[in-house]
């Protein structure tokens, strides 16, 4: 395996290793690196991993300069690798919604994390995340994603999950794509305050969607999101 990296966004890095097992068509996992005067990586990746995701994040800085640990929920492909890089980054934080932290994070976390409230932000420097919780969206009762507010990038998490190997990024439909694996893989939690959650996620008018399982998105981001919600309450409406 090898980690592919790619600039998508002025100082955003999309981090990418391709696993042709999973799945009919394989599966990409993928991290984001925000690289600023207090750099975050927003997924970790498997701990079996760490070697291909740090030597990706070395390309573009020292290890040892990350500063905080984010992820969309706790799972092992999104925080697999969280203690291998808070020993190798002695000033680095892991920093969740509240939630995480208190069922899960306080504990499994090698130095203490961060909680974050519903909207509050971390700045970066230049840029600035906030934290949104979504519980159960797509999965997990602590699930969030981050907004990059300066340049209106929503780092997505599981939403949007794509089978296959696909370009760093692209304008191409995303929800037909999600909606296939959804069908492959029904791992979304398909709770009734599913849509209105996605649907608040629209209002935010992104213009890029960093997808953890997929190719990002670079377009109209709410009408994606607004497509995505109507999928699920569709099929939430036919259970």
């Amino acid at each position: 395996m090898m980690t592919k990296l790619d600039e998508i966004a002025p100082r955003i890095y999309r981090l990418s290793t391709f696993v042709p097992e999973i799945g009919p068509t394989g599966f990409t996992f993928n991290q984001f690196l925000l690289d600023d005067d207090e750099p975050l990586l927003f997924h970790t990746g498997f701990r079996s991993m760490f070697p291909l995701v740090r030597e990706a994040i070395e390309r573009v800085l020292p290890l040892d300069r990350l500063r905080w640990i984010t992820f969309g929920h706790v799972e092992a492909d999104e925080c697999g690798a969280m203690n291998d890089f808070l020993a190798a980054a002695p000033l680095a934080q892991v920093a969740h919604g509240a939630l995480g932290c208190m069922v899960s994070l306080n504990d499994m976390a090698d130095r203490p994390p961060r909680p974050l409230a519903d909207g509050e932000t971390l700045q970066l420097g230049t840029l600035r995340v906030r934290h949104i919780d979504t519980p159960h969206v797509p999965h997990a009762w602590e699930a969030r994603v981050l907004y990059e507010e300066t340049t209106s990038m929503l780092l997505c998490g599981d939403l949007f999950t794509a089978l296959g190997d696909g370009p760093a990024i692209t304008n191409d439909d995303i929800v037909g794509a999600a909606a296939e694996a959804e069908n492959v893989f029904g791992a979304s939690s398909l709770a009734p305050s599913m849509p209105a959650t996605i649907e608040r996620l629209a209002d935010l008018e992104p213009r890029t969607l960093a997808l953890m399982h997929g190719s990002s998105f670079a377009g109209d981001g709410a009408q994606a999101l607004r497509a995505l919600a109507k999928f699920y309450a569709d099929r939430i409406s036919a259970l």
